[in-house]
């Protein structure tokens, strides 16, 4: 079972949480094998993607987490 994780959710307030788009109570999660392959995702998810036009940036908060007992 893959216990590190990142936690993907909105910030308070963002467009995309209206109720008819994705919610204010939207989140996600992505699991990893090791601390050492979560941090380099997460690395990875900071960056400025690439198809975005200039000027536009993704609104989202990226949060370590792990699971206890696993």
């Amino acid at each position: 079972m893959k216990k590190y994780g990142i936690k993907i959710n909105m910030p308070t307030g963002d467009t995309m949480s209206a109720s008819h788009l994705l919610g204010d109570d939207w989140q996600t999660y992505r699991w990893f094998d090791s601390e050492a392959l979560r941090d380099q995702a997460q690395s990875e998810m900071e960056r400025h993607p690439i198809y975005y036009r200039k000027g536009d940036s993704p609104t989202v908060v990226l949060e370590k987490v792990e699971k206890e007992g696993v």
